[in-house]
């Protein structure tokens, strides 16, 4: 285990070579070893082996069928490929076997996000910001997702939590401005958009916002 504790560090150290040497070796010695399989499929999936990444989370799947972090890597891994289906069966797994983490929900919800399953997208970035309510990206996202489907009033209350987490988000303010414009509240849509182009000038997406209400003024 010191091995892989010594692998992981490599890792965040960017020393790839060096990682992938630790656990090539942890899995001569162990060919048992699920963590050093997942630790190699993350190895492989930063450097973009994708296919290869699956193959070691599959391994250690093989081996044990509870191995929660080789599922979630594995769905990450399909993610990167816009393999959503795939990613969905294995965030679906990994919660069941215990990795019930915001992230893992966040996740899933944006694999139904991206398969445009609204509802079970909504559920489970729900569930995300339950779990971990200082999530920008969780927040935000659960945001767009209420503004696409409809639900204009609790998408404007959330996105409004993201700005008090994040006060310099600037598509949280572009897309508050678009909430706003839609319930014909043209002074507050305005407002937004030209707090999203104070912090970011050249988003292009407000500046089309605030040119289009300045048309209709």
């Amino acid at each position: 285990m010191d091995n892989i504790i010594k692998a992981n560090q490599f890792i965040q150290e960017g020393k790839l070579e060096e990682a992938a040497k630790i656990l090539n070796e942890a899995i001569q010695e162990n060919p048992n070893d699920t963590v050093a399989y997942v630790n190699f499929g993350h190895l492989l999936s930063i450097i973009g082996e994708k296919e290869r990444a699956i193959a070691f989370y599959q391994k250690a799947i093989e081996i044990d069928q509870t191995m929660a972090t080789a599922y979630y890597g594995a769905g990450n891994t399909y993610y990167d490929q816009e393999m959503f289906e795939e990613a969905v069966g294995m965030f679906k797994e990994a919660i069941a076997n215990g990795l019930v983490e915001a992230d893992a929900y966040f996740m899933l919800g944006l694999c139904y996000y991206n398969l445009g399953n609204l509802p079970h997208a909504l559920a489970n970035l729900l569930t995300a910001t339950e779990k971990n309510p200082t999530d920008i990206d969780a927040m935000f996202q659960y945001g767009l997702t209420l503004a696409q489907t409809e639900q204009v009033d609790e998408a404007i209350s959330v996105l409004e939590k993201v700005i008090k987490l994040d006060e310099n988000h600037a598509d949280a303010y572009y897309n508050l401005g678009v909430a706003y414009a839609f319930k014909e509240d043209i002074e507050k849509a305005l407002a937004s958009f030209e707090q999203a182009l104070k912090i970011q000038p050249g988003h292009l997406l407000a500046g089309n916002g605030k040119k289009q209400l300045e048309a209709l003024l």
